[in-house]
């Protein structure tokens, strides 16, 4: 069904020979949906200002399609025996884009920067005690105990490194660098005309050998979902990432004669998609009609007709891409008869819920219609509550709903992505990608501290299997589906895809035929 683009070592076995030689130059345009808010990656971390600004800053390590590390801006690494320290040797010929030296001193201020500024880096740095340089191109890191997924931390936009030079003794906020954002990666920013294009341009003095391939990146904003695949269809455009357009769209596209399509570069984010349910008050508030929720639920037919047979029903709080995952766990299957039976025995008496849906266009909004009806065939009064990003962001954030749709990204591992969803730690107002639902489990706390504070794979294996246990039997949350987002690309764009993030660091290493 979907022609499918050879990355990497793939690339070179299967054409061993009558590959065409990497060709320098050239220009890649590119869809990005929706435009980005900024792309300052220290303070800006939504998925548009990731997917470019990913290309324009670097962190230490990239992580290959099976999440293991690979070389960044740390070129070497080690870890002691009680995975308490951790040694990164720097490329020692990495420099910002503005000429000046990246250093080990960057990296320390970095991190103190992203404890200031970015929630997710947070998190992951809570058990660093102290960053230390040795000399100009070594760092590092000393932790209070150990913590089993540190060296995934480090991916660019979990933890971008930031110029020491340009920000320290600043208002972070309002350093006028935010609005021209200065890094070490492949590509450089140029220009921005807002509502149309930003314009990325080649780094002369990048510190890997012969790259970037590609002299400019333009990447072209266009608000409606029927002009981007117009955009594509006519070749204005060459590269559509993930998501980018409908996914009614995406077999026609896939299909014409000189595209490619593929699957990969979403690895490390593992996109699960579910429904907040508001765990404070109302009908949600009842173990039971949130496991009769979860049976209501058709997900083989979202999966087949919403999103065309793409993704998978998600069996619970671990995607199965995701490290840990246990698939034989219970599962919610599609049981009407049960879900009208728990409701019963919750006591719901006719009440209307409020389903929020998730204002990402119509995919979205087809789902959305599709469970209202789910849940009004088994008794559930049902309410669509439309609004706007904006409006969604406020919403889930001030816990105004009984129902609203989300996806979330895992990180590579539950202690990085998953474990904020339900530890009573994240009931925190003001954001929409934490404990949104008011959960609090003491045993499901103490299961995700006790999976994070160990190196020992068997030892994090068993923690994370009673925390999957306990979930699916509480229901915070309905699950829905694991979601893919394919990119399609004209076919003489090559080594896009290259890395579990895909896109967002993938020009560094592509190129254009011609």
């Amino acid at each position: 069904m979907f022609k499918t683009i050879l990355t990497g070592v793939a690339l070179t076995l299967a054409f061993a020979g009558t590959a065409p030689a990497q060709t320098p130059g050239g220009v890649a345009n590119v869809v990005i949906q929706p435009e980005p808010p900024g792309l300052m990656l220290g303070l800006v971390q939504n998925a548009p200002a990731q997917t470019v600004a990913g290309n324009i800053y670097e962190g230490l390590l990239r992580y290959d399609f099976a999440l293991k590390p690979l070389p960044g801006l740390a070129e070497r690494w080690s870890v002691s025996e009680d995975g308490r320290t951790y040694t990164f040797n720097l490329a020692a010929n990495a420099t910002w884009h503005d000429g000046k030296p990246f250093t080990a001193e960057d990296v320390i201020f970095s991190v103190e920067f992203l404890r200031q500024t970015h929630p997710r880096a947070r998190g992951n740095l809570a058990k660093v005690t102290g960053v230390t340089a040795p000399d100009a191109h070594t760092v590092v890191f000393t932790l209070s105990e150990p913590f089993g997924p540190f060296l995934g931390i480090f991916e660019v936009g979990s933890l971008p490194m930031v110029p020491k030079h340009i920000y320290a003794g600043t208002d972070y906020k309002t350093n006028p660098a935010n609005n021209t954002p200065i890094g070490t990666g492949p590509y450089m920013f140029k220009e921005w005309k807002k509502g149309s294009y930003i314009r990325l341009v080649k780094n002369p003095n990048y510190h890997v050998a012969g790259k970037p391939y590609l002299d400019e990146v333009y990447w072209h904003v266009i608000p409606d979902a029927a002009a981007r695949a117009v955009a594509f269809e006519t070749g204005k455009v060459d590269i559509l990432p993930g998501g980018s357009v409908e996914n009614f769209d995406i077999p026609r596209l896939s299909q014409a004669k000189g595209v490619c399509s593929t699957k990969k570069g979403w690895e490390y984010f593992a996109p699960i998609s579910w429904l907040w349910l508001n765990n404070r008050k109302g009908p949600t508030a009842n173990k039971a009609f949130r496991q009769a929720v979860s049976y209501a639920l058709d997900r083989d037919f979202a999966k087949d007709v919403i999103w065309n047979g793409l993704g998978k029903p998600a069996i619970g709080p671990i995607a199965s891409s995701t490290r840990f995952f246990n698939p034989k766990l219970a599962k919610y299957s599609y049981d009407p008869a049960k879900a009208k039976a728990l409701l019963k025995e919750s006591g719901y008496k006719g009440e209307t819920v409020r389903l929020l849906p998730m204002p990402y266009g119509e995919t979205w909004q087809r789902w959305a219609e599709a469970v209202k009806q789910n849940l009004e065939d088994v008794g559930i009064k049902t309410e669509l509550v439309s609004t706007d990003v904006a409006g969604w962001n406020q919403k889930t954030s001030d816990w105004d709903y009984d129902l609203a749709f989300t996806y979330v990204f895992q990180y590579g591992d539950p202690a990085l992505g998953v474990a904020r969803n339900y530890v009573s730690s994240q009931i925190v107002k003001g954001s929409p990608f934490n404990n949104v639902e008011g959960y609090a489990n003491p045993a499901v706390d103490a299961g995700f501290a006790e999976g994070a504070a160990t190196v020992d794979v068997a030892k994090r294996q068993a923690a994370y299997d009673a925390v999957q246990t306990t979930l699916i039997e509480d229901a915070p949350l309905a699950w829905l589906l694991e979601l893919e987002f394919p990119t399609l690309t004209r076919c003489k764009v090559h080594d896009l895809i290259t890395t579990s993030i895909g896109v967002n660091d993938g020009f560094r290493d592509a190129w254009i035929e011609r």
